[in-house]
């Protein structure tokens, strides 16, 4: 039975606030109103769509696309053929994220020294080669002035431009390793300069900041060989074109380089 004190109280507040006119004969109870219209309107979602018939491309399957590198970069018998097999990959998802083609390397195909940069910019992908831009103008300067012009060999960790000019991931750069690495055996140089904390961390399997590995010498060892080599972390050019100061510290690398570079050979 409603408890008629309430309902009178009820009507004195609305009485009191205004409210003199009823817009029904009978109460509506509009919480429930509400929650059936709610109802009514939840569908059963809908079934995922395969990936091919969505036109999506499915997640990449790292292990498998990292044993077909092996095996492709382990075939490439010189540098032509191995630009080859890397334009031919399909296994690193940069390729179709928006990369107008693979992007290499340049310079001296028996060169001391090997540059590794992190990846592709929008002027490397419209031209197809590696530090072709604002940074890698300053980094040919650079090469310049510390007497190395014809002595380097210059690539990326990954091949293709991350969108967005994004780091490329950890994953995307293990994909593309065997690749570097066989580039490395090819060219066969004294030495590494790792341009980047990008650079650094993958190829040297490091976590520390590039500002805490620079101007520090450090060993790499290859995957599917026995070669060894000096590296050395620097500055990535960006970064000074950002911050003009911290030149100072990259021209200190490079003479460090050169002055081991163009070390004696001790006799054995």
């Amino acid at each position: 039975m409603p408890d008629i004190r309430a309902a009178e109280a009820a009507l004195a507040f609305w009485a009191e606030a205004g409210v003199d006119t009823a817009y029904a004969d009978e109460p509506i109870d509009r919480l429930a109103e509400g929650a059936e219209r709610l109802k009514a309107k939840v569908q059963p979602a809908p079934r995922p769509l395969k990936a091919a018939a969505a036109g999506v491309r499915a997640a990449p399957d790292y292990a498998a696309a990292l044993a077909e590198a092996k095996a492709r970069a382990a075939e490439a018998q010189d540098l032509e053929a191995l630009a080859a097999a890397i334009a031919a990959f399909d296994g690193c998802p940069l390729k179709f994220e928006g990369a107008k083609q693979a992007v290499f390397s340049r310079g001296e195909t028996d060169a001391p020294l090997v540059i590794i940069g992190e990846g592709p910019g929008g002027d490397e992908d419209a031209q197809g080669a590696p530090f072709v831009g604002r940074a890698g103008q300053l980094l040919d300067r650079m090469i310049a002035a510390a007497g190395l012009t014809g002595r380097v060999f210059i690539t990326n960790t990954v091949f293709w431009r991350p969108p967005g000019n994004r780091t490329p991931t950890p994953a995307e750069q293990a994909v593309c390793q065997p690749f570097l690495e066989r580039a490395i055996q090819l060219v066969d140089p004294k030495m590494l300069l790792l341009v980047g904390g990008a650079s650094a961390k993958s190829v040297l399997g490091r976590e520390e900041g590039i500002l805490s590995m620079r101007g520090r010498w450090f060993e790499w060892t290859g995957e599917a060989s026995a070669l060894t080599l000096p590296a050395l972390p620097t500055l990535h050019p960006a970064f000074l074109l950002r911050q003009p100061a911290a030149k100072k510290k990259a021209w200190q690398d490079l003479l460090m380089l050169t002055e081991r570079l163009d070390r004696p050979v001790r006799p054995e």
